[in-house]
C-alpha cells in the first residue's frame, strides 16, 4: 500500500484524501487532533465576542423564564383556553432533539437552554392535561 505525503495537512484544512489512500485509524486521529486550531479562542480576545459568550447563559435562563406567566396561568389560574397541546408538544419535540444535538456536541448552552425550555414544555403540557 502506498503512503500518501500528509504534510500539507499540517498548515491548512485537510482535504478528502481519495479512498484507500489514508493511513489506518491513525490518520483519522491526527486530522481530528489538528482540527482545534481552526476554533477561535474562549474566552474570545475581543470585547463583544467575549460579553455575547458570557451572557449567553443568562439568556438561556432568561427566554424560558419568560414563558412563566403562560405556566401561571395553567397552573394556578387553570386556564387552558386557547393553549394548543399540539403545539406545545412540537416546542418539546423541537426542544428535545436541540438537547440531543447540544449533548452530542458538548455545546453548554445549548444543553442548559434545552433543559430549561423542556422544564416549560413540561409543566404546561401537564398543565394542559390536567386542567381540560
Amino acid at each position: 500500500m502506498k503512503i500518501p505525503n500528509l504534510s500539507h495537512l499540517l498548515h491548512r484544512k485537510p482535504k478528502k484524501i481519495p479512498k484507500g489512500e489514508h493511513l489506518e485509524p491513525i490518520h483519522h486521529y491526527h486530522v481530528r487532533k489538528r482540527v482545534h486550531h481552526w476554533f477561535e479562542d474562549y474566552p474570545h480576545p475581543g470585547t463583544l465576542k467575549r460579553t455575547v459568550d458570557r451572557m449567553v447563559y443568562f439568556v438561556a435562563v432568561f427566554g424560558p423564564m419568560m414563558t412563566l406567566p403562560q405556566v401561571y396561568n395553567i397552573w394556578v389560574l387553570q386556564q387552558v383556553e386557547g393553549v394548543s397541546l399540539i403545539t406545545w408538544g412540537g416546542y418539546c419535540s423541537i426542544s428535545s432533539f436541540w438537547l440531543l444535538y447540544g449533548s452530542l456536541h458538548g455545546e453548554k448552552p445549548i444543553i442548559v437552554t434545552q433543559i430549561c425550555w423542556l422544564t416549560i414544555y413540561t409543566l404546561v403540557i401537564v398543565g394542559i392535561i390536567i386542567h381540560r
